[in-house]
């Protein structure tokens, strides 16, 4: 069950790839701890570029392998973002990205068997998609919307302090200036402690008596 061209449809979906690997290769540059998103989404480009390039090939991927492969990237992608935005607080990205990769690979899976399947699957097959589509929105709001990483951007400064990293984008004491949080005021406190001594050590008496 295809609307469009098989051919056109792997260049979708190609282009689909390279999309989502860019925003987090861009996105990454806006975290505490940009490694787990850059890399991933180098991995994604990596893949991308490769099923690109097969297409000229005299046997390209078919639809439903690359449907398949897009379905193994989300899972593996929702698991370690699930982890590092509930467990880690480190980072906010790729849970949400791979849950976009997760839901095209598997409703595609289901568009293309869809004529197969008895009306209580394809019922099934609906309400497993409303599943999927309210997962994803919990986690685009959850990720992308809301997603703040106070403590991270603590961890993040006392990182930039033990390489000598003090000033800069990246440095501590805009990692610290980042870790403040009307709701989580507990690290507010060690924020405010750590900015203070920084000033103090740089000798801008003025910044850190404010």
């Amino acid at each position: 069950m295809l609307f469009i061209d098989p051919s056109t449809l792997q260049w979708i979906l190609v282009g689909f790839e390279v999309t989502i690997g860019l925003l987090l290769c861009i996105g990454s540059k806006s975290q505490p701890f940009p490694q787990p998103s850059r890399r991933f989404g180098l991995f994604i480009l990596v893949v991308a570029s490769m099923i690109g390039v097969g297409q000229m090939a005299p046997n390209p991927v078919s639809v439903t392998g690359h449907l398949v492969l897009l379905t193994g990237i989300g899972s593996f992608g929702l698991l370690a973002g699930i982890y590092h935005l509930i467990r880690t607080r480190r980072e906010v990205l790729i849970a949400p990205f791979s849950g976009f990769l997760f839901c095209v690979g598997v409703g595609g899976l289901m568009i293309q068997t869809w004529n197969d399947l008895n009306q209580f699957e394809q019922w099934a097959g609906f309400f497993s998609l409303v599943v999927l589509g309210g997962g994803q929105t919990w986690l685009v709001f959850r990720g992308l919307l809301i997603g703040r990483l106070p403590l991270a951007w603590s961890q993040a400064g006392m990182v930039a302090l033990q390489r000598g990293q003090i000033n800069g984008v990246n440095g501590a004491i805009a990692c610290f200036e980042k870790g403040w949080d009307a709701d989580e005021e507990h690290l507010n406190p060690m924020a405010y402690l750590a900015l203070h001594r920084i000033h103090l050590f740089v000798e801008d008496e003025n910044t850190a008596n404010e």
